[in-house]
């Protein structure tokens, strides 16, 4: 994919590359053999949705489907999220209100937030799972280095195959807006299905309305949903899916934490969206 005339590529790619420490980078490129690594965590023939495999994401050409993007994802992010990327990753946890058994953490990346989670709770069964095995090779190595046991899988988050009724907490940071909303309502839904009653959902992201007002953060990066995530509203998706005790919190203005929780008794149902109603434009389109 070619390159966008963004701001990013203007002017931010520039400044990372000259904070960025490239001599650490280079040496942790060198530790490892991070192909044999990566081939270890991925599905045997593996289909990598069309909306993943052909876009860039933060500005990374080729998307997350190469080591140099897991490799270099951890050295953007920190000044990504500000005002510091481990308070904001923080503030998911304090929104958690169960005492989880088993955590999903969807879209886990390199594990930065599936590591807190661990560390938050050890006795918890904690699973990452994600579509790039570059990232889970990378939250391996990190999870490792810290002497953390936790199970990284290779799965789409909106089919992951996993048992249903069989998660406490499902965690969803900074994947939603990076997906099409058909795709973000599909991963709801199956972390609805996934979750037992009296389960939780806890998803960080972008602050959808100050992005609808502020265009100018949805063209800092190269993210081709972002400004379509700003016109949705999560709660009013959780809310379709079934959950109940729906909030959102703003922190730092420009990050968000939208929660709910799978009633106890079975409810009825809302008017979920017309599978129509997600494919408005092109960039929508939902091919495999």
């Amino acid at each position: 994919m070619a390159s966008q005339d963004t701001l990013w590529e203007r002017f931010l790619k520039p400044v990372f590359g000259l904070i960025m420490d490239k001599k650490a980078l280079t040496e942790l490129y060198e530790s490892r053999d991070w192909q044999k690594e990566s081939d270890a965590l991925s599905q045997a023939n593996f289909i990598y949705p069309e909306y993943y495999r052909a876009q860039n994401f933060h500005g990374i050409e080729g998307g997350y489907l190469t080591i140099e993007a897991a490799i270099s994802y951890d050295a953007i992010t920190q000044y990504a999220l500000p005002p510091n990327e481990i308070w904001v990753r923080q503030e998911l946890l304090k929104a958690i209100q169960v005492k989880p058994r088993r955590i999903l953490d969807i879209g886990c990346g390199t594990g930065s937030t599936t590591i807190l989670l661990k560390q938050a709770y050890p006795e918890a069964e904690v699973v990452g799972i994600d579509l790039s095995p570059y990232m889970l090779a990378m939250a391996k190595d990190k999870a490792e280095k810290v002497g953390l046991e936790i199970n990284w899988l290779h799965k789409r988050a909106e089919k992951t195959l996993l048992n249903e009724l069989s998660v406490d907490l499902i965690t969803v940071s900074l994947v939603l807006h990076e997906t099409p909303p058909y795709v973000s309502w599909a991963i709801i839904q199956e972390a609805f299905r996934l979750l037992v009653p009296g389960g939780q959902i806890v998803i960080l992201d972008g602050n959808q309305q100050m992005l609808r007002q502020t265009q100018w953060l949805t063209e800092i990066f190269e993210e081709p949903y972002i400004k379509v995530y700003s016109q949705e509203n999560l709660e009013t998706w959780l809310d379709l899916a079934g959950f109940r005790a729906i909030k959102t919190d703003i922190f730092w203005m420009i990050h968000q934490i939208t929660q709910g929780v799978k009633p106890l008794t079975k409810t009825k149902p809302s008017q979920a969206p017309e599978e129509s109603d997600f494919f408005t434009n092109s960039t929508m389109n939902p091919a495999f």
